[in-house]
């Protein structure tokens, strides 16, 4: 038995709107294909800058301290950190639009080269070598072997997992 106090009356509302078959325009949902394609694109391009900003201005940060045993600061070392941690943001901030971005960006650039490096090095420096011999590819090759890379990879896929799970909480 209902508690509701209109629940006797159910009846003499059910059939007032005949079912015509057709949809409901509130069970359409949005298409979603241009905030796919954007956050994909922001993924894919964001996110192998950021992680060779964080690389080489963790390499410059690194060898200032070791080589000069000093705590001196280096402002490039500290500007190239900063933007490399803001474009992650923005990466991660992109899985409002879609989860796409941050998932691709983070399996790609993140957790497929760790898991390579982690189970065989000799990928890892074949990784590597694929890119121009410069301190951004020995800051990665550092970031790489230490785990950085996976951490930030399973990060971003994080990231883009919870967005999608709170969109579809919300549409559910």
């Amino acid at each position: 038995m209902s508690t509701h106090r209109y629940a006797d009356y159910e009846d003499d509302y059910e059939n007032d709107y005949p079912d015509t078959g057709e949809p409901d325009v509130l069970d359409e949902r949005p298409r979603r294909g241009a905030a796919h394609v954007v956050s994909a694109l922001g993924g894919l391009v964001l996110t192998p800058v950021a992680l060779g900003l964080l690389s080489w201005g963790g390499l410059r940060q690194q060898q200032l301290i070791q080589a000069t045993l000093s705590t001196n600061r280096d402002p490039l070392g500290i500007a190239l950190l900063a933007g490399g941690a803001i474009l992650l943001l923005v990466v991660a901030a992109l899985g409002a639009l879609s989860a796409t971005g941050p998932i691709l960006g983070g399996l790609i650039y993140g957790v497929l080269p760790g898991v390579a490096a982690m189970a065989v090095p000799e990928w890892g420096f074949r990784l590597v070598n694929l890119m121009p011999k410069s301190d951004i590819a020995y800051g990665v090759m550092d970031f790489l072997f230490i785990g950085g890379l996976l951490g930030v990879g399973f990060l971003l896929v994080g990231s883009g997992l919870a967005n999608a799970l709170v969109r579809r909480r919300r549409e559910g």
